[in-house]
């Protein structure tokens, strides 16, 4: 467009704008396609350019200022400008116009005309001075991000009282005086304020400064007027997602309108304009299945909900939704935009019911057996895997009355394990019809009905095992009366084969039967008698008899059951009573002291007592001199008749009879012991001797014969001690018959002569060579042995003989001998070629022949020790 359009600016009269406000753009010929906008809420513009105020207003700093925006939608051109309504007392007309520019911001600071004069002082009509009163500068606004150039002017302040004296201006506060430093100066002359660089409104929205006038002293010439400066938001930020990318979730099959996530975006710009306000919208949807828009939201709260039907997890699964945020109220045309990604996951509901693969199985399953799977029901769900909307549950719905089956759900493959857990029989069902039904774990979603898929049947065949045969009374008890005859029939013990079905026979046997008193017959299990039974034999516990026995058929394989027979014994009295004790003793006297006995039978009532004790008449003695009376049924007390009874052993027989029927007898003998007493009632020690039987010419002689065999044996001892201590102290010596040189060797056990001693002599001699000793083991060698080493260095013969040396000689030989480890280890002859310097006797004759006393044999003393003994008796001693 060639014509530009400006913008009358107003001062109003009121507080309080009208609710139209007229002021309007000139010089816009065919304006009609041109349109308006302003960053106010407050305030709109009509197609025609008219502005007006969308409601009452109040405007509390006495002036507002908005941007009118004006567009051409055909060629884009575009124009701002800033609209600054004040509101003041008197209404003034100020016809400064500016002309927009497109994308360019426009200076709305006052022009270099504009004054303030904060100090005014007026006077009345009268001449007389009113009271001062500052005026309140209103706020001065600049935009941010303008271009310049800088300084740019912003407004004069000055005093009235510039006419009378030079003042100088300064400013204070933030921006001025203190960080951030220098962004506005002043003309400390003319009181001009400007701006340095360009602003920011999201670094900081407004600078309250202080303007302060002094005279050319630095005195105050005015009080420090307050000046707020507004930076003007421009949309020069985009708006910025909180996550690049947001997860969201929702149910398939959920009706329009279920809310999905929410997605947030923040502007920088002030949002209280358009350059802050955020509109949400929908860019794209991956996949456009089975809508392109699945999903709407809310513009202005971001707000993701479904807007259609058919959402369906096992189509689709995951949406990606591109969601753009733009400012200036979402306008596309110059708001600023920004994208982020929201991924919609569509999560599983149990809408589909597991369905069987096919309409029937079958299985087969051997009879008696437990924990076996016979069949493998298979399902399909598709539905979400591994999740109570896809885990099958198996139930048997009819067919197995007893509860032979379960059905089992594998985890992972979701089939369904038709096992036995309880055991089946052959012979009462061969087959099995049942009717299974499968649904989920989770159920199923509202209005989702079972499909007729979720039924099946299942037929389960059983096969016939050989089944051992049993007995169908086990543990069978029978009676009987001890004492039965061999060969006795007993009882029949058969046992039944569960196998109706097969043709076998079945043969019996005893596995158990401790006494060895049964017989079974091998075919029909009849039970006789091998012996007669005992009831008081040590096999029989309570009365009962235990046997065991063994039925096994001759099916393929062969099966063999086992059962017990007890046998109950009834008593008979076969078993004559017994007398307690066998032995006892009483004293000579009587009235001291009574023998009492005891009655025992093996059998029980009524076959035992009360018992009968009498003494037999024969012999007469027994009467005479005995009397037993009876305490009760089981006892009685045998006592002395005669007032004295010689002291000796006495056999007393007693007869004893039971009470069974018939009774029987037995005539037990104890053997009683007469002895003195003491005082007190008990057998003295020579009384008990005597009682034995013995007189006093056998005690003596029993008593010498022990005194002569303790005697032996203490002799005995002694020789025994002395002989060890010899035969200790001869191991000490070295016994001529010990020598391990070559000696014949003696032995006290003589073998079968020469034959029979196989000796290898050869280890008894020195060897000639030292191969096989240098083979040996290291620590392995006989004591004779010559050992391996350096051999020591015997002393040599002097080349000048000399007496004195002998002794040296001597000396040194017998230490090389003593350290020699080839020397054998007993005492040998040693021999040293150093003969000595020869005798002053001519021959060994000579020592006799000498007649003369004058030999001089004083030179032994010079022979060392060895030789002290010849040196006194040659050398200096008198004669006897």
């Amino acid at each position: 467009m060639g014509n530009s359009c400006v913008l009358d600016r107003m001062k109003l009269s009121k507080k309080q704008l009208n609710h139209f406000l007229d002021v309007k753009f000139s010089d816009c010929p065919g304006n009609n396609g041109i349109r308006f906008e302003t960053n106010n809420l407050d305030f709109k513009v009509r197609t025609d350019g008219t502005i007006y105020a969308a409601h009452q207003v109040q405007i509390p700093l006495k002036q507002t200022v908005f941007m009118v925006t004006a567009w051409d939608h055909q060629t884009l051109e575009r124009w701002e400008t800033m609209v600054r309504l004040l509101v003041g007392e008197k209404t003034q007309h100020n016809g400064h116009k500016q002309k927009g520019k497109k994308n360019a911001s426009t200076d709305l600071a006052p022009q270099p005309s504009d004054t303030l004069i904060p100090w005014r002082q007026p006077q009345n009509s009268n001449g007389l001075r009113r009271q001062k009163r500052d005026w309140v500068i209103p706020p001065i606004n600049v935009p941010e991000n303008s271009r310049g150039p800088f300084p740019q002017q912003l407004v004069r302040i000055r005093s009235d009282k510039d006419s009378e004296i030079h003042i100088r201006y300064s400013i204070t506060g933030v921006g001025a005086d203190q960080p951030p430093m220098e962004v506005f100066s002043i003309d400390p002359v003319s009181g001009r304020m400007y701006v340095t660089r360009p602003m920011d409104r999201e670094e900081r929205a407004s600078y309250h400064l202080r303007a302060h006038a002094v005279d050319m002293n630095g005195n105050k010439v005015e009080n420090p007027i307050d000046l707020y400066i507004y930076v003007i938001d421009m949309n020069d930020n985009r708006p910025e997602f909180i996550n690049q990318v947001y997860n969201g979730s929702v149910d398939e099959g959920s009706k329009p309108g279920t809310y999905v996530m929410t997605v947030t975006a923040n502007d920088a710009d002030d949002s209280t304009t358009a350059n802050g306000m955020v509109r949400y919208r929908i860019v794209t949807q991956t996949p456009q299945s089975p809508s392109q828009n699945m999903f709407t939201i809310n513009s202005e709260t971001g707000d993701i909900v479904t807007v259609a039907a058919g959402l369906d997890r096992e189509k689709v699964q995951q949406y990606t939704v591109i969601v753009q945020a733009t400012d200036m109220e979402g306008n596309l045309n110059y708001g600023l935009s920004n994208t982020a990604t929201a991924i919609i996951t569509v999560t599983d509901v149990n809408d589909n019911p597991p369905e069987f693969t096919a309409s029937t199985y079958s299985g087969e399953v051997p009879e008696n057996r437990v924990e076996v799977v016979v069949a493998n029901l298979t399902v399909v769900d598709r539905d979400q895997p591994h999740s109570p909307n896809w885990n099958a549950v198996y139930r048997i719905i009819s067919g197995d009355p007893s509860g032979h089956f379960t059905i089992r759900t594998d985890p992972i493959t979701n089939e369904g394990m038709v096992t036995v857990v309880k055991a089946v029989d052959y012979e009462m069902n061969r087959a099995f019809m049942l009717t299974v039904m499968v649904s989920n774990q989770a159920p199923l979603a509202s209005g989702i009905q079972m499909s007729f898929q979720s039924t099946a049947g299942v037929t389960i065949s059983v096969t016939d095992i050989n089944e051992a045969p049993y007995f169908p009374t086990n543990h069978k008890l029978i009676r009987l009366e001890e004492g039965v005859p061999m060969g006795t029939a007993l009882t029949t013990f058969s046992a039944v084969d569960p196998d109706r079905f097969m043709q076998q026979a079945v043969r019996y046997s005893k596995l158990s039967d401790p006494a060895n008193w049964l017989n079974i017959n091998a075919t029909n299990g009849q039970i006789t008698t091998a012996a007669v039974l005992d009831r008081e034999s040590v096999y029989i516990k309570n009365n009962v008899y235990e046997a065991t026995f063994l039925a096994a058929d001759n099916g393929i394989p062969p099966a063999s059951g086992t059962g017990t027979l007890q046998i109950y014994l009834i008593d008979i009295n076969d078993n004559a009573p017994e007398l307690l004790p066998k032995e006892a003793q009483i004293c000579e006297k009587p009235n001291l002291n009574v023998i009492n006995i005891t009655a025992a039978d093996a059998d029980i009532d009524p076959n035992v007592g009360p018992f009968v004790f009498e003494l037999p008449s024969v012999p007469s003695a027994v009467r005479k001199n005995w009397t037993i009376t009876r305490l009760n049924g089981d006892y009685a007390q045998l006592s002395l008749r005669i007032m004295y009874l010689e002291a000796g052993m006495y056999d007393v027989p007693i007869v004893v009879t039971d009470s069974g029927n018939p009774p029987l007898y037995n005539t037990s003998i104890i053997k009683v012991k007469v002895c003195p007493c003491d005082e007190n009632g008990d057998c003295t020690t020579i009384g008990a001797v005597a009682a034995a039987g013995l007189g006093t010419g056998a005690i003596i002689a029993i008593l010498i014969c022990i005194i002569i065999l303790l005697t032996m044996v203490l002799l005995f001892v002694v020789w025994m001690k002395r002989r060890e201590k010899e035969r200790h102290t001869k191991q000490l010596l070295i016994d001529p018959e010990d020598d391990v040189r070559d000696n014949i060797l003696k032995y006290d056990e003589e073998g079968g002569g020469e034959e029979d001693q196989d000796y290898d002599l050869s280890q008894l001699q020195q060897p000639e060579t030292m191969d096989h000793v240098l083979n040996k083991a290291p620590g392995v060698r006989r004591v004779d042995e010559r050992p391996i080493g350096a051999e020591p260095q015997y002393p040599i013969r002097p080349v000048i003989p000399h007496p004195g040396d002998i002794g040296d000689f001597i000396n040194e030989g017998l230490r090389a001998a003593d350290n020699d480890p080839t020397a054998p280890p007993y005492d040998s002859l040693l021999v040293f070629d150093y003969e000595g310097s020869g005798s002053t006797a001519g021959s060994v004759s000579s020592l006799n022949s000498s007649s003369s006393g004058d030999q001089d044999y004083d030179y032994l003393n010079d022979w060392g020790p060895r030789f002290k003994k010849l040196a006194d008796m040659y050398g200096g001693g008198e004669e006897d």
